[in-house]
């Protein structure tokens, strides 16, 4: 079951293994204390350090405490250093909600995670990582997300690549629009307005969007430029789409930067763009493939089987760039499993390694016509079902349907003699998709 709120995984006591792995080091964990700018400040500092960004200034480090009081955060502490007071690595993890196919479970979203240059290859990561986890899998969080700055380092934990994202360059020329002409208009509104509506638009959209999580907060502000330390708020611009009949039902925010030798081949990049219906996500896209004096497009965390690629006359006029982009992690593989829908009934076993040991064992997957599936936990797989060895990572990146199990079988990832019957029961009809970092 799910912690009884949000509050309860943010307050949960530290892992007691992860305390003293780090004390025999000489090291200390402890939670920061939100209510306090000298810690917070403090943690912040080691986490632009961490992520080669400059120290941050006043109205950045009052913004970040303004809006962060919902992460854990947790910090490693040297008291031994020339600046015992700033934590030598951090992490920050919240309670959210996952999107799976047909449902959602209840996540543990992680982020800021770093380790000082000066206390690398101590084994300081995979404390935090692990004993984090455990307490989340304590708490009854059956998944934890993240995305990554590097993408080597978190399958060791059990993470496993989940939903990629696709990069469009797209020759907007060449391109020409070949889809359809919605019956809506689409109206410039300002910075704030359109906040306002992404926030309730990606509410509605993320429950049909496996992979999708809610917005952390204070996301949408430096999205937008809303927030007080927004750097070159007065680039963004943003619009909106309205249906027929009057109704809200897309958003959009974009930059230009002029092209200074060709001004008519200035290039527009789509920060986020949110389209609640078919109507929505084609008029967007073709007022900006009409934009006056455009000659280049670039968009991000798009996903990979995008209609935009249909609605082109030369698809050859795209670039398109795919990466691994949202890392899901099963801390508890019956109710994980049991969360989404499938499209076919089947029966079968899954034996689960865990490198952790949080999530491994051997499960029984039923699912019935309806798409609802019962697990149980059993000593030995049965007789006559079709069994897939295999280690979390691996199952958690079929549980999005974002791989097929025959890919990884002929990638030697799993182990079945029925890759396609396993491939069947994960498939889904459209590719997981996450449309912003965190």
């Amino acid at each position: 079951m799910m912690s009884d709120s949000p509050q309860s995984f943010h307050d949960a006591p530290l892992d007691a293994v992860m305390s003293e792995s780090l004390a025999q080091q000489g090291l200390s964990v402890s939670r920061v204390d939100d209510t306090t700018r000298i810690q917070t400040d403090a943690w912040l500092s080691a986490v632009s350090r961490g992520f080669l960004d400059e120290d941050p200034g006043e109205t950045r480090r009052h913004a970040f405490f303004e809006r962060a009081a919902y992460r854990r955060k947790l910090g490693v502490y040297d008291a031994a250093a020339a600046q015992p007071e700033v934590p030598v690595a951090t992490f920050a993890s919240w309670s959210t909600e996952l999107t799976v196919p047909g449902g959602t479970v209840p996540a543990s979203a992680i982020s800021s995670v770093t380790v000082a240059p000066t206390h690398r290859r101590r084994g300081i990561l995979r404390s935090l990582m692990a004993g984090e986890l455990r307490t989340a899998a304590a708490l009854g969080l059956p998944v934890a997300v993240l995305t990554v700055s590097e993408s080597t380092i978190y399958r060791r934990f059990g993470f496993g690549a989940a939903a990629a994202s696709a990069h469009w360059d797209l020759r907007v020329r060449r391109a020409a629009w070949n889809g359809p002409h919605a019956a809506g208009r689409v109206d410039f509104v300002s910075r704030e307005q359109a906040r306002d509506t992404a926030a309730v638009l990606h509410e509605r959209v993320r429950l049909d969007c496996p992979g999708e999580i809610a917005f952390p907060g204070g996301h949408l502000e430096r999205v937008f430029g809303t927030s007080a330390d927004a750097e070159k708020p007065e680039r963004l611009r943003a619009v909106q789409y309205r249906s027929p009949s009057g109704e809200t039902e897309g958003v959009a925010v974009y930059t230009v930067t002029e092209n200074v030798e060709s001004f008519s081949d200035s290039t527009v990049d789509v920060s986020l763009l949110l389209a609640a219906t078919d109507d929505a996500y084609a008029g967007l896209w073709r007022f900006f493939l009409e934009m006056d004096l455009i000659g280049r497009l670039r968009a991000s965390e798009l996903a990979v089987d995008e209609p935009l690629w249909w609605m082109i006359a030369d698809q050859r006029a795209a670039t398109i760039t795919v990466s691994d982009h949202q890392y899901v992690r099963i801390l508890d593989v019956p109710a994980t499993l049991a969360s989404r829908r499938y499209d076919i009934a089947d029966t079968i076993a899954l034996e689960v390694s865990d490198p952790l040991e949080l999530a491994g064992g051997t499960v029984v997957l039923a699912t019935d016509a309806e798409g609802v599936a019962s697990v149980e936990r059993v000593d030995a797989p049965p007789a006559g079902v079709p069994l897939v060895r295999l280690g979390v990572a691996d199952l958690s990146s079929l549980l999005l349907g974002g791989v097929s199990a025959v890919t990884l079988a002929r990638a030697g990832r799993i182990e079945t003699d029925h890759p396609a019957r396993i491939a069947r029961v994960f498939q889904t009809a459209h590719a997981p998709r996450l449309s912003f970092w965190y």
